[in-house]
């Protein structure tokens, strides 16, 4: 059963500075390059849980996208209910782990 891929806004976001950043509109190659790194997250939708669970959360997944030193994280969460994947942030692979999380009652709450 496939899966709707949804990026949040905070991955839209993610995905606009990663396509500046790798100026993709003034190479070919970097716009291939992006555009492999956007087939990757919308394979998803057939694979969702390829990705490993984060040490975060056993609520989310990671799917690494590159090779070192240009390696991405696209952080996601597979919905069961709605087959829906969220991308819900794309951080390079030097940047830090998410911040920690902790529960409260109606559900997990980010601390930052």
């Amino acid at each position: 059963m496939q899966h709707l891929v949804r990026l949040t806004d905070r991955a839209q976001r993610d995905m606009e500075f990663i396509y500046e950043f790798v100026q993709a509109d003034a190479s070919e190659s970097a716009f291939a390059w992006f555009n492999d790194f956007a087939e990757a997250i919308y394979s998803l939708e057939r694979y969702p849980k390829r990705g490993a669970v984060t040490p975060e959360s056993k609520k989310l997944r990671h799917l690494l996208f590159g090779k070192k030193p240009a390696t991405y994280g696209i952080i996601y969460a597979v919905d069961k209910r709605t087959t829906a994947v969220s991308i819900l942030h794309i951080r390079h692979g030097a940047q830090l782990r998410l911040p920690p999380i902790r529960r409260r009652q109606n559900g997990l709450i980010s601390t930052s």
